[in-house]
């Protein structure tokens, strides 16, 4: 490989970092049950150790993102100990994720509920989410809501519309002046005749109800299938509403595979959308990276070491695009040479020159190799097989 394209290879991986969710070393499952690992997390420490590990290995996970109601069963008295239990593994507090779909109370909506008490309720939770990442030192607070009806006739829409834009306004002006809300978006479930929030352009007018430090957050499995995310990616960078990024992949929805294993040439649009905006303008984008992957049937942290790694493959590809030579042939009307560029980066082994920066780095060259030679799975697996056991008695 020229020393120009390794070059360029090693300030993209630099500059890249990607986001670990606390929740993806937990036991989850589907809507049918879970099927639940000897090894998977069950209290936050153990959630931020897996983390741990795993920047460790790949030297581009220093922030976890932490769900309030999973991770901070005390509240505004568990941020302490969170911060602490962090400190303890190598890794930061990142996003922090309010839960407003989980408590029975959200059964016809959070924010688009009827009901005043609930809607003040959910925006109580999201005050004191927006306090917990102030003590944290965290800047972004990312919402996703299930709201949303099944059947015609059942949902005022334009109300409902009205009672967000209300909350998401208030719930803003409690932000710190360097703080985000990261507002997310979904087509569909667990609502199938509509949903409050069901694309990139309500997320985008919410953002801008909210106030100017509201940005839309694109999660990649929350399309409907062929939709073109990288246009998406492309609109809401220019109009500088593009926040970040919940990473997975997926065959039909939201099926929370592991990022790249479907379709990684999706994944390289998108990231070549992003630096090419960003050579054309001279600023960085603003945009934070994370996984959200709940993995049933793949190793926890294999999946996460899988996913960050191949999501520094994909970024690293999409570094090496030509921008001078697409803007050329884009100007032209030259559709092969255009075309061909993006799948010559595309095509290009960037292995070995990721190995020269893990080498620079003294990380391990292959960090899923890394991991299992290390005895970690192991250790935890003996520590935490008789936890995880009584839990499933409990499901018996």
């Amino acid at each position: 490989m020229p020393s120009t394209e390794t070059e360029k290879i090693f300030r993209a991986l630099d500059a890249f970092r990607i986001e670990l969710p606390s929740w993806g070393f937990a036991n989850t499952g589907t809507r049918f049950g879970k099927f639940l690992q000897p090894a998977a997390a069950t209290t936050i420490e153990e959630k931020l150790s897996d983390a741990g590990e795993v920047h460790l290995l790949t030297g581009a996970c220093p922030t976890v993102a932490l769900h309030v109601q999973w991770d901070f069963c005390d509240g505004l008295a568990s941020v302490r100990g969170v911060k602490e239990a962090a400190g303890r593994h190598g890794v930061q507090p990142g996003a922090i994720n309010p839960n407003l779909f989980e408590d029975q109370i959200y059964k016809y909506g959070s924010f688009g509920s009827p009901e005043t008490s609930v809607r003040d309720r959910a925006l109580q939770h999201v005050k004191e989410s927006i306090e917990i990442a102030k003590q944290l030192g965290s800047r972004d607070i990312s919402l996703w809501f299930a709201d949303g009806s099944n059947y015609p006739g059942t949902a005022n829409i334009r109300s409902r519309k009205q009672w967000f834009e209300e909350n998401l306004r208030t719930a803003h002006s409690e932000l710190a002046p360097n703080q985000r809300m990261l507002i997310e978006y979904k087509p569909f479930e667990p609502a199938f005749y509509h949903t409050d929030l069901g694309d990139w352009g309500m997320a985008l007018l919410m953002a801008r109800k909210a106030g100017e430090r509201a940005r839309v957050l694109v999660d990649t499995g929350h399309h409907y299938l062929s939709q073109n995310i990288e246009q998406i990616v492309a609109w809401l960078l220019s109009e500088d509403l593009l926040g970040g990024f919940h990473f997975n992949d997926r065959r039909y929805a939201d099926d929370d595979l592991t990022l790249g294993s479907i379709d990684p040439y999706q994944i390289f649009r998108i990231f070549h959308e992003i630096l090419c905006f960003e050579w054309e303008t001279g600023k960085p984008a603003d945009i934070a990276y994370t996984i959200d992957q709940s993995h049933n049937l793949k190793g926890k942290i294999e999946a996460m070491i899988q996913t960050v790694t191949m999501a520094q493959e994909l970024y690293c590809k999409a570094a090496l695009v030509q921008h001078e030579k697409l803007a050329f042939a884009q100007e032209h009307c030259q559709l092969v040479a255009a075309e061909s560029l993006l799948q010559s980066a595309f095509s290009t082994d960037v292995r070995p020159a990721i190995r020269e920066w893990r080498a620079s780095k003294r990380l391990p060259q292959d960090p899923m190799q890394a991991f299992r030679e290390s005895g970690y799975f192991e250790r935890i697996t003996a520590e935490r097989s008789a936890r995880n056991s009584r839990i499933v008695s409990s499901y018996a």
